[in-house]
């Protein structure tokens, strides 16, 4: 009987990505396969050896993970990890996604109710987690839009919108001064 386990992954157009492996036993024997091609396989004592596509962008390690150099659109796919642990065989599934890289976030801003409104938007295939951070305040806020009461906007104060996806961050700078 197989273990077998799946996992959607996400990795970025031009960045490495590693398959996120976690096996707790000495593996023997690992293969690679992507839509049921061989990638990369090592077997016992044996060097890694690299088929196809990946023959040049890609690193097997001792515990199975595999990682993928400057990550392409074309490297999206069904990838599956087959190893041997000297027991038996087990299995593990990833669908990897490839997004393109984060955009830069625009600010807008606008008057309304006597509220300074801020709103940050960036064109952007997964879900987006955004932080404000004000240049006179050390607190931030974690929304997509911002409200600061009129009669508290200091022309002087800067507001920087940061988004977040994964482990990637790219953020944006406004004046307040700007607005008003």
């Amino acid at each position: 009987i197989a273990h077998i386990y799946c996992e959607d992954v996400f990795g970025i157009v031009g960045e490495n990505f590693t398959f996120p492996v976690k096996i707790d036993q000495k593996v023997v024997e690992t293969t690679w396969k992507k839509n049921k091609d061989k990638v990369a396989e090592w077997e016992g004592l044996n060097e890694p050896t690299y088929f196809g596509r990946l023959c040049n962008r890609s690193v097997l390690m001792e515990n199975g993970s595999l990682t993928i150099v400057d990550l392409e659109k074309d490297d999206a796919g069904a990838y599956e990890l087959r190893y041997w642990d000297s027991m038996k065989d087990h299995y593990l599934n990833f669908v990897l996604v490839v997004l393109d890289p984060l955009p830069e976030p625009e600010i807008s801003c606008n008057t309304s109710d006597r509220k300074l409104v801020l709103n940050c938007a960036a064109n952007f295939q997964g879900p987006l987690n955004y932080i404000w951070k004000l240049s006179d305040n050390p607190q931030s806020h974690e929304k997509q839009e911002l409200s600061i009461r009129l009669e508290d906007v200091n022309a002087t104060t800067k507001a920087t919108c940061i988004i977040k996806f994964l482990q990637m961050e790219r953020s944006s700078e406004i004046s307040l001064m700007q607005c008003l």
